[in-house]
């Protein structure tokens, strides 16, 4: 169990059965009375977020997390497979879970998983991926790479998403996993 005074920013708490990280504390010493400990929570099952004031004789729980590593192994129907790295027990994780996430797995790739009793409730994929650019309208003669002018472009996966207009059809770029935009092109097509 965790005193307010152990609160930080990316600490993970647990209030009222639902797991919740840190991600922004505030100590406030008023001139009179007893110290307060402001943070702003979020939700670590459905995203949501919340403002909670602790004082410093409260205490907070300590979530039951546990992160392990996995590997996709195939789609059925709405659900994603993964197999335990160790026990290769097999994982299902929902689509509504990955949410857009979805559309960057790829076969035999190693994630990280984060359980809460027993139950992923979270998936951290590898940064970056690459993928080739299948659809896409040409960039205008003249045009330049540094002029920061996006257009959108479709991938082999089906994720759409916006390139700079130097990037052609059958051009293989790279795509940051957490943002899901255009990190760099890998090679031209």
């Amino acid at each position: 169990m965790y005193s307010a005074a152990d609160l930080k920013k990316g600490l993970k708490i647990e209030i009222e059965g639902v797991p919740y990280v840190i991600t922004d504390f505030e100590f406030c010493k008023p001139g009179k009375g007893t110290a307060l400990y402001r943070c702003r929570l979020k939700n670590m099952v459905n995203g949501s977020s919340m403002d909670r004031t602790f004082r410093p004789v409260d205490k907070v729980d300590v979530p039951n997390l546990e992160e392990r590593e996995v590997h996709y192994s195939y789609q059925d129907g709405d659900n994603y497979i993964f197999s335990d790295s160790e026990t290769y027990e097999d994982i299902q994780i929902t689509k509504d879970q990955l949410g857009d996430k979805t559309y960057f797995l790829l076969d035999d790739m190693v994630c990280n998983v984060l359980f809460y009793n027993g139950k992923p409730i979270d998936i951290t994929l590898p940064t970056f991926i690459t993928r080739t650019v299948v659809e896409t309208e040409p960039g205008a003669r003249g045009d330049t790479a540094s002029s920061n002018v996006m257009k959108p472009a479709k991938l082999d996966n089906g994720y759409e998403l916006m390139v700079p207009l130097f990037i052609n059809q059958g051009d293989t770029i790279k795509v940051d996993t957490r943002t899901g935009g255009y990190a760099e092109r890998v090679s031209k097509g």
